[in-house]
């Protein structure tokens, strides 16, 4: 008889988040410093929308490589957490792996959008990206699954590598 495949608890998924985003702190500095010094940039607002391109195919690179690599960055290798099909544990594809990074940006652009159009500060925008976090990450529990509805809309699900106080994923 086989093992259920279990869904990591939404504590442990917004840990890997968290633990995620200071990890990519170091990888974006690295890259925006190698982007400056090929582009010469002398000062922080030159060449703006081309670094902002490069650090978003970079991150996208590094997503799909490792998602595709092994199904876990460092941070989901931390939190004993793995990324596959939802068809089955089989890895993902190259395609389901770039619609999920595009997709993953859902976490931020409504909230950047709602700040925008009501031309908010900086403090304000703070505050409006970290409310939609938090109603992004508890909307998941309104999916049957309990999975992230970037996951859910890319085909893919995130599922446990721990045996430890998990739920059990329903097909």
């Amino acid at each position: 008889m086989t093992t259920p495949t279990l869904v990591p608890s939404l504590r442990r998924r917004m840990a890997a988040w968290l633990y995620e985003g200071m990890l990519l702190f170091g990888v974006l500095f690295a890259m925006a410093y190698v982007f400056s010094v090929l582009t010469n940039t002398r000062h922080a607002l030159e060449h703006r929308l081309g670094q902002q391109v490069a650090l978003f195919l970079g991150l996208a690179l590094y997503f799909v490589w490792q998602w595709r690599r092994n199904g876990q960055t460092l941070a989901m290798k931390t939190w004993h957490i793995k990324v596959v099909s939802a068809a089955g544990d089989e890895p993902i594809t190259r395609k389901q792996a770039l619609l999920r990074y595009a997709l993953s940006y859902l976490w931020f652009i409504p909230a950047l959008v709602v700040a925008n159009a009501y031309g908010l500060g900086t403090t304000p925008t703070m505050w409006a990206m970290l409310a939609w976090v938090v109603i992004w990450a508890l909307s998941s529990r309104l999916n049957k699954n309990r999975q992230f509805w970037h996951d859910q809309w890319s085909g893919t699900r995130l599922i446990s590598t721990s045996q430890r106080g998990e739920t059990p994923f329903q097909k």
